[in-house]
């Protein structure tokens, strides 16, 4: 575990593995870089692989109230000078995958690949208004609670049924960690994102992965992205919902790898 400090933001960030630097980005909802374990186990051997735990997440320090999608992606940057990466290969899943897509457009030259899992242009950029209003009331209100007394209903949006049970535990273990102010900082910059007009400008390698069950980025939302990144492949993993990185480690960590390899 290392740390280092981004406009005045302390940010926690976990290492392991070594060769080509593959930045992870984890989703919201109390997620954080433990979320990244299965790639961990799976993708240290060939690739160094760093998951950073976003502001407001894990260990970080929480960011103002006012912070946007351009301030994750402004810090992300920062972060990626500040541990002295090279170019490296950028996976985002969720919220993740937005901010991706934040960095691309403000820092195009950072990335030398996008892997979006999961992903969104922006709530705003990917969802009907009346969902996003939906979304963001029902948070709002549900993150003033305990969060043992809510984030339960929220796990079948995460896995499908068929998820082993302790994955579920597991998953709901992380989600716990969740700070409710920064979460609901986190909440407005993606319901406020879209992203849209920085897709067809997108001209590296990019993956879009995506479970063919997820119930929070519905496919259509993976299928869109596709469509309008220029050159992008689409993979669809059956069977699976937003947390493939999870629910499909091994399908999950092959799709990666190829994609990457190909980049040699």
């Amino acid at each position: 575990m290392g740390a280092v400090t981004v406009s005045g933001l302390k940010i926690n960030y976990r290492v392991v593995g070594s060769g080509e630097p593959l930045i992870l980005l984890h989703g919201g909802f109390g997620f954080d870089s433990r979320s990244w374990s299965p790639q961990f186990d799976a993708l240290g051997d060939e690739f160094n692989l760093v998951a950073w735990d976003a502001p407001g997440s894990g260990g970080s320090d929480d960011p103002p109230e006012s912070f946007s999608m351009d301030d994750y992606a402004d810090t992300l940057a920062g972060f990626v000078k500040a541990i002295g990466l090279p170019r490296p290969h950028v996976l985002g899943l969720s919220f993740g995958g937005a901010l991706a897509l934040a960095l691309y457009g403000r820092h195009s030259s950072l990335p030398r690949s996008l892997i979006l899992a999961g992903a969104y242009a922006g709530w705003a950029g990917s969802l009907p208004a009346d969902e996003v209003q939906r979304r963001v009331q029902m948070i709002s209100e549900d993150i003033t609670q305990p969060p043992e007394d809510w984030l339960p209903k929220y796990l079948p949006g995460m896995l499908t049924e068929s998820a082993p049970r302790e994955m579920a535990e597991q998953t709901l273990a992380l989600m716990s960690g969740i700070h409710p102010r920064a979460s609901l900082t986190m909440l407005r910059a993606m319901a406020n994102a879209d992203l849209r007009g920085i897709l067809p400008d997108i001209d590296i390698p990019t993956l879009v992965l995506h479970g063919d069950l997820d119930a929070r980025s519905p496919l259509a939302v993976g299928k869109e992205l596709h469509r309008r990144i220029p050159a992008s492949q689409l993979v669809v993993l059956p069977g699976v919902g937003h947390l493939s990185n999870m629910e499909a480690a091994d399908a999950f960590n092959a799709e990666v790898r190829t994609f990457l390899r190909a980049l040699d």
